[in-house]
């Protein structure tokens, strides 16, 4: 399997999801992976969000906000004959993957929640539609104020494993509190509850990297990282926090941080300018990550390679 540094789009069209792990695993922690909201206004009219994040070096793309059951992407209105989703790979030769919330409307002590449409929820009925439209993997999290927990991700990992199978990829975890106070800060994330997410089926466990939540040091999830590897799953470090539009100093920091920590994969958030990062500090993460050449590469490579 080649490691995703070298894979292009003709490579990428070729892969299911357990292909796509054995690649990141393959590349000793050098997968860069931007969040984009599909939703909101393009930071430029003409192109999309997803098309912007893969020209600064994302090998990755990770849509948020999007609706199974009204699929669109803001900046690219579809024929009607066309999938949104094979459209934006077609465009951005990346494989593209897709949020769903695994909300727990039953949860103690949720907080000043946001109503969360049918279609961003990790049910059983829209993770099929998910597999429908073609995503890559998916990503088992919460926005803020939404009221996800670390029980019902469990829940929404075991239905996730039962519609796309042994060869889907399914990550899982929690970026910030999303709106759950017992969920938060240095609690974000325990032992007991990676070995659950794995259990239930997940390939990459996702947690803040150090430095983004109030509690979560190196040394902290240095161990929970060491904790997943020891449990054959894969990590994915996260700035969920809007640190994706902080000054390029900082976003050096997290990366080195998350290097240091023993990440898999470095995801950087959606609101550095509001549906996307920065896109200089997704070139400045990839460079940190795994220097100018693989990022050069990534950022100039045609897709139709």
């Amino acid at each position: 399997m080649k490691r995703i540094l070298d894979c292009n789009a003709s490579d990428f069209q070729k892969m299911n999801g357990q292909d796509l792990k054995q690649s990141i695993r393959a590349s000793e922690g050098r997968t860069m992976l931007s969040e984009i909201m599909t939703s909101v206004a393009p930071l430029y009219p003409s192109i999309t969000n997803a098309e912007l994040a893969a020209s600064f070096g994302a090998d990755l793309l990770l849509l948020n906000l999007f609706d199974v059951f009204s699929p669109a992407i803001e900046g690219y209105e579809c024929n009607e004959d066309e999938s949104i989703v094979r459209k934006v790979k077609e465009l951005t030769g990346r494989p593209i993957g897709l949020n769903l919330e695994p909300v727990d409307l039953d949860a103690e002590q949720i907080e000043n929640l946001d109503e969360v449409s049918r279609g961003r929820v990790a049910t059983e009925e829209s993770l099929r539609e998910a597999k429908k439209l073609g995503f890559d993997f998916i990503c088992l999290t919460g926005n803020p104020k939404t009221g996800v927990t670390n029980d019902e991700t469990v829940v929404a990992i075991r239905k996730a494993r039962e519609v796309f199978g042994d060869e889907g990829l399914i990550i899982a975890g929690k970026m910030h509190g999303a709106g759950v106070a017992n969920e938060t800060g240095s609690s974000i994330i325990t032992e007991a509850a990676i070995t659950s997410f794995i259990e239930a089926g997940a390939d990459v466990i996702l947690m803040p990297a150090p430095g983004t939540v109030p509690g979560i040091t190196l040394n902290t999830i240095e161990e929970y990282v060491r904790t997943v590897h020891s449990k054959g799953a894969l990590t994915m470090l996260t700035i969920g926090t809007s640190q994706e539009g902080a000054d390029e100093a900082t976003i050096r920091q997290i990366a080195l941080n998350s290097k240091m920590a023993g990440a898999d994969i470095y995801h950087i958030g959606d609101t550095g300018f509001y549906g996307i990062a920065v896109p200089e500090n997704i070139k400045t993460y990839s460079i940190v990550i795994r220097g100018r050449r693989h990022t050069y590469v990534r950022m100039a490579t045609s897709v139709l390679r």
